[in-house]
């Protein structure tokens, strides 16, 4: 059975849901999402032998949410995991996460190799830091349209998704679904800057099977306190390119674990193609080669939940 408590760490107070007793695995979410994208992995790695945790991160849910911008760089993101793991007694623990939570559990691993045991990134591959700001690169590819450059401006997406919570995210769950018309064409996330990006999106009549109303329900209640603390870790994303200057040709070192949808929009992000192409040469600890699920978008811990746990228990039981 799934509990649920606060934790104190890193100067925040995080929510977290866990069950289970054994090694440690973390789970951490993305974006627009919540502690609850990972329910249908509790019960099996529980079951599997682990201590299942999965915190709402900071600036979701009913975990806190600051203020300052500058409150939600990478770093702060990672001394969250290493506080949590701290704060729940243990000395190391197994990382896995999804969308953003991806790159938090791989700057985890890349950061804190000593506090890792495994690591597993759903739909975002490793980092490899890039020569240019992402922000900055990403506007000149695409004129601003790139939906990075979108949510970085100030208060714009925040009314957008804010307006109407419950069809925001009825409409973007569906669109960046694997059963979403066009999903896997290798289009990118281009707004429109005068429509806003929801506008483009169609609202479905029905959600699919694995993404039910009751699941908009409760994700659009841990967005009442809306959606700038979840987007400020956009807002962050040049600036984490500084502040990781040190790491600039590092690679995460501790065994790991990739896998994706072949129908998710992240992997078809320019030049991330080839980068899940040459993962095996360039991570030295890859376990297995990235595993592509076919028919899966990007919500695949949730659309696919059997394929994702069984790829995760051989993973850590491989470790344990």
């Amino acid at each position: 059975m799934v509990e649920h408590r606060m934790i104190e760490t890193n100067g925040i107070r995080l929510h977290i849901a866990e069950q289970g007793s054994g090694p440690l695995v973390v789970l951490l979410h993305g974006f627009p999402e919540s502690w609850r994208s990972w329910q249908h992995q509790f019960g099996p790695l529980a079951d599997a032998g682990f201590r299942v945790v999965a915190p709402d991160q900071r600036g979701y849910g009913s975990s806190d949410h600051p203020e300052d911008v500058d409150a939600y760089t990478i770093l702060h993101l990672v001394g969250d995991v290493v506080g949590l793991v701290r704060a729940l007694g243990e000395e190391t623990a197994y990382v896995v996460g999804h969308d953003w939570g991806a790159p938090v559990a791989w700057h985890t691993a890349l950061l804190r190799p000593d506090l890792v045991r495994g690591v597993a990134g759903l739909s975002v591959p490793p980092p490899f830091r890039g020569t240019r700001p992402p922000l900055a690169a990403m506007e000149e590819r695409y004129g601003g349209r790139f939906y990075w450059n979108y949510f970085n401006r100030p208060g714009v997406a925040d009314a957008e998704f804010g307006g109407d919570t419950r069809t925001a995210l009825r409409k973007f769950v569906y669109w960046a679904s694997g059963d979403a018309p066009g999903a896997g064409e290798g289009r990118q996330p281009l707004v429109d800057p005068e429509r806003g990006w929801l506008a483009a999106m169609p609202e479905p009549d029905t959600m699919p099977d694995w993404f039910t109303e009751d699941d908009v329900d409760a994700l659009t209640e841990s967005f009442a306190g809306g959606f700038t603390g979840a987007l400020n870790w956009y807002r962050n994303l040049d600036r984490n390119w500084e502040l990781t200057a040190a790491w600039q040709g590092a690679v995460v070192t501790p065994p790991a674990l990739y896998v994706y949808g072949d129908r998710d929009i992240v992997p078809a992000f320019p030049g991330t193609p080839e980068l899940i192409a040459r993962l095996p040469e360039l991570m030295p600890n890859l376990r297995s080669r990235p595993l592509a699920l076919p028919g899966c978008g990007h919500w695949t811990q949730q659309e696919r939940p059997e394929e994702v746990n069984t790829a995760l228990i051989e993973f850590l039981t491989s470790l344990a």
